[in-house]
């Protein structure tokens, strides 16, 4: 019989996590429409638009990260229902992200070979993925704006809103791919440029959305203007807790773009499988990556109530059920294994690559469900984002990237080798982040009172 302390969490975690979840599907559901649409374009279309992808993965991982930094703050001070402190840290994340957001905005659409060159030395690749950044460069800027507005709503459990926008989005963006891949309804056939075109306009709409829902809200009204509240203790803390969020997410998404970087210098059949495959790891991994940051808010919010004991109880009924669905995913992954080659159109080659790939994905995505429930949902939700910095940092930076230079072109393995050996990466952590856990070192309260924010107004 589930005591009335667990219903409540598990009610506060569906009414989070499934929207959240919803979105990730939706999200990883187009991704998967792209490579399908894109496979009538041409192999070299789906890796040119992969490795283009890596700019706007990388800017995701710093959004995100900022992201992360705002809710760890924010959901702890909605716990305290501090209203103008969250405003205030809203106005803060803004200004930081857009700021990067739109210089790199400009650079590809300006002189996008230069970024292309950073991922492959490949001509053709390179031609093919330069057209695509013009034309999505628009949406790095629509993206950082939302990505904010949907992490304040995140934080005051407002997550309805944010299925809406991004889902909208997400689903404009298969219809116009539809459209601007195949000239329906009048419009030319724009190939890979109708794929970067198609992302632009649809998140343009979601910014907009998020934008309308803004004004409309009474209680906490997040507005573009936030951007000129000043604080500086609060500036100090959301530095404090982003920056190593902020980190951990580039050093994630800059050592896995690292990756494309090695496999795009090992040929266009190991980029192209693992193009195709990678959509589907995000559909096998869509519920536990809902779980792990809808979780971190459920936790933080009863962290900032100081409800310290009840948080600790929730997040090992987070940890438990996240890492199930993990095991879900995984099994899910292999059993999607009969239909890959309807997927896409690939090479023999690229086609006996992927297949093995697959199962690779499937165990990564148990390590994937453990790590990220601890280091991006438990850890986060009790203000402790630099361990996981630190700890990515090293089983990256020092193990995973060197090695996988080493068998690629030191030792000159085979590419699934050299696969195989970069994907360990989340299994290389694992014991130290179980044991930073047991510790309970990441079970603090970072609020402060109203009246010290206050005095510190600039």
């Amino acid at each position: 019989m589930m005591n009335p302390e667990a219903k409540t969490f598990y009610k506060s975690l569906k009414h989070i996590v499934g929207p959240m979840a919803l979105q990730n599907l939706i999200s990883a559901a187009v991704s998967t429409v792209d490579i399908i649409m894109l496979g009538y374009l041409g192999q070299t279309s789906i890796a040119a638009s992969s490795l283009a992808g890596n700019i706007a993965f990388i800017l995701f991982m710093i959004s995100t990260g900022l992201s992360s930094g705002l809710i760890m703050l924010s959901a702890q001070y909605w716990g305290k229902k501090d209203i103008d402190s969250i405003k205030t840290l809203f106005g803060i994340g803004l200004r930081i992200c857009c700021s990067i957001e739109i210089f790199v905005a400009l650079v590809a659409a300006i002189y996008p070979k230069i970024l292309m060159l950073i991922f492959t030395n490949d001509a053709e690749l390179i031609e093919e993925g330069c057209r695509y950044l013009r034309a999505v460069s628009f949406s790095y800027v629509c993206l950082s704006f939302s990505q904010m507005f949907e992490a304040g709503f995140k934080s005051i459990e407002r997550v309805k809103i944010v299925t809406v926008s991004s889902s909208t989005a997400l689903i404009l963006n298969i219809c116009l791919n539809a459209v601007f891949i195949f000239g329906l309804l009048g419009f030319p056939k724009l190939g890979i440029v109708g794929v970067g075109l198609a992302t632009s306009i649809s998140r343009c709409i979601q910014m907009t959305i998020c934008l309308v829902y803004a004004r409309m809200q009474k209680d906490v009204r997040f507005s573009v203007f936030c951007v000129f509240r000043r604080n500086k203790l609060l500036t100090k803390d959301f530095f404090k807790y982003s920056l190593p969020a902020v980190g951990n997410e580039l050093v994630w998404g800059a050592a896995f773009a690292t990756y494309s970087v090695i496999l795009g210098h090992l040929g266009s059949d190991i980029v192209a499988a693992n193009s195709v495959v990678s959509t589907i790891r995000q559909l096998g991994l869509v519920v536990c990556f809902g779980m792990a940051y809808g979780g971190a808010i459920v936790i933080g919010k009863n962290i900032g109530e100081g409800h310290m004991e009840v948080a600790e109880r929730n997040a090992a009924r987070l940890a438990k059920s996240t890492i199930l669905s993990g095991v879900i995913g995984a099994l899910f992954i292999i059993c999607l294994y009969p239909v890959m080659p309807y997927v896409a159109e690939l090479t023999e080659t690229a086609s006996h690559y992927r297949n093995i790939i697959l199962f690779i994905n499937a165990y990564a995505t148990i390590g994937a469900a453990v790590n990220t429930v601890l280091i991006c949902g438990i850890f986060r939700a009790g203000g402790d984002s630099r361990f996981g910095f630190i700890c990515d940092t090293i089983s990256m930076w020092a193990v995973s990237v060197p090695l996988g230079l080493i068998a690629a072109f030191v030792f000159k393995l085979p590419p699934l080798w050299v696969y195989f050996i970069l994907y360990l990466d989340e299994f290389e952590k694992m014991p130290f982040i179980i044991r930073h856990y047991k510790k309970r070192g990441w079970l603090k309260n970072i609020t402060r009172d109203i009246e010290t924010v206050e005095k510190s107004l600039e």
